[in-house]
């Protein structure tokens, strides 16, 4: 096994990494396109392909589709929950130890710095890991009938489930829907973004090594149109689980209505955070500036809307402005503090924002200019931007923007920050800096949000549910709350 040393070495210089996957995962195997067709995935920090994939399509998808009932009715649904424990238990281990690999394919393939993506895997573990532990304490109830009569419940599992994965999170989006699905009984069929094929696929070879039976997960790859519009209409898929934007989830809603199939929806955030007064300064700055610039500010619960209060504000925001500047960026690889953004296309949307924010005559405190890898003059670089004291109606806080880019707002206090808070299409998470706690958790009971830090923002891990409210969607991933979804409850009652 090559060490992580060798491997960025080697795909520093080779542009790329021998050994990559380029068919479908189906029934077990490696799989050509249908249509013989492929396509390319690109290292965003050279702005070149690195690697080719296949390019499904809708009879890629029947053929998945088919593979995944099959495997459900006659093997995995029946399969014991210690069983399927064991099996999740030990492709958290494969994981473990494939670390360094499935690292530098996800930096390559979404762009992002090294540790971001060793945070990732790690995290990818532990969800599976977690739901390993969660097989077989998925019991029902009892229900108190009186003495003639014996009342119960099961949780059954939902039956084929697909996921839709995102670009921005590959290998731990795919985790955290794959694993809990699995637990309870499901088979899956994954559709992973077109830009970021690569560690999904790794993932299902992956969990047939731990002996995952043929079937039960298959992965198909190709354009959303392509591939992903055909899974969520399929009449043989019973949920849904899709992360994406709004326009994209309105329309796999309307596809899987037409089916009477089940959907988790988590869509687009412009999470605010709250910083007091009276907050731990540095503990504040340190939280900002993670939450907006981590993975680029391709997140969609980043921090985009700090909110601090005005006697804060002046000296806040030169000190947040500083470090942006002093931030690093490079290609993923070489350990930058802040990597590139996925694509040519998001780094045009980030622009256009900015650009018509200047032309409006909106204060950009600092960065807001396209840039390049300072070693190699390539890559699809965006500066880390701060756009300072903006109004409520402003496009920049009201649209989620997907980029490194962090618009201000000025509260006179506490209250009035709620209120800036919760004036938003979107409400997934919200972060709130304080020394109060009393002050804290009264915020947090009154933030229209999926999920509120306090004092850390990104607190919590894969025992925490996640999910928004309003247009960042419904349902829950993650906990005990994020298995359920893939069940099915069934009551039964005897007259004894």
């Amino acid at each position: 096994m090559q060490s992580k040393q060798e491997l960025v070495a080697l795909a520093l210089s080779a542009g790329t990494l021998p050994g990559l996957p380029q068919g479908h995962f189906i029934d077990g195997a490696s799989s050509t396109a249908a249509s013989g067709r492929s396509m390319e995935s690109f290292d965003p920090g050279r702005a070149a392909p690195f690697a080719v994939f296949a390019r499904g399509d809708a009879g890629d998808v029947e053929a998945a589709v088919g593979s995944a009932r099959r495997a459900f009715e006659q093997t995995w649904r029946d399969t014991p929950a210690a069983a399927r424990g064991r099996i999740l238990q030990r492709a958290a281990e494969l994981i473990r130890e494939e670390t360094a690999r499935l690292a530098v394919v996800e930096s390559l393939d979404s762009g992002k710095p090294l540790a971001e993506a060793e945070g990732d895997v790690r995290g990818a573990a532990r969800a599976f890991e977690y739901y390993a532990g969660a097989c077989d304490k998925l019991q029902g109830d009892t229900f108190p009938l009186g003495p003639d009569y014996l009342g119960y419940s099961l949780h059954e599992p939902v039956g084929v489930a697909a996921q839709i994965i995102p670009w921005n999170f590959p290998i731990s989006t795919a985790a955290r829907g794959i694993a809990p699905a699995l637990a309870a009984g499901c088979a899956v069929v994954a559709k992973p973004a077109e830009q970021t094929p690569f560690t999904a696929l790794l993932l299902a070879e992956l969990l047939k090594r731990a002996g995952l039976p043929d079937g039960v997960l298959n992965v198909v790859t190709g354009t959303g149109a392509e591939a992903g519009a055909p899974l969520v209409a399929h009449p043989g898929i019973d949920h849904v689980t899709f992360t994406g934007s709004v326009a994209t989830g309105i329309g796999v809603m309307k596809a899987a209505a037409d089916n009477v199939t089940r959907v988790v929806l988590e869509l687009g955030g412009k999470s605010p955070v709250i910083v007091l007064a009276d907050c731990d300064r540095k503990a504040a700055l340190d939280g900002v500036m993670g939450a907006i610039f981590e993975n680029a500010g391709q997140i969609c619960s980043a921090g985009s809307r700090l909110i601090v209060e005005r006697s804060l504000h002046d000296g806040f925001v030169e000190d947040l402005c500083r470090r942006a500047e002093a931030l690093r960026l490079g290609h993923a690889l070489r350990e930058p503090q802040m990597g590139p953004v996925n694509s040519d296309t998001q780094l045009g949307r980030i622009a256009g924002f900015i650009d018509r924010a200047r032309a409006r005559g909106v204060d950009v405190a600092t960065g807001g200019a396209e840039t390049a890898d300072p070693e190699s003059g390539q890559g699809w670089f965006y500066r880390p931007t701060i756009v300072d004291d903006c109004a409520p109606d402003d496009e920049l806080v009201r649209e989620e923007i997907f980029g490194p880019v962090l618009t201000v707002q000025i509260a006179e206090d506490a209250q009035h920050a709620l209120a800036l808070a919760n004036d938003s299409q979107y409400a997934l998470v919200a972060g709130v800096y304080t020394a109060d706690f009393a002050k804290a958790h009264r915020l947090a009971a009154r933030l229209d949000a999926g999920q509120v830090y306090i004092n850390e923002y990104f607190a919590g891990g894969i025992e925490v549910p996640f999910g928004g409210n309003k247009k960042s969607g419904f349902g829950r991933e993650k906990g005990l709350e994020g298995l359920l979804s893939y069940c099915r409850t069934k009551s039964i009652a005897a007259r004894i």
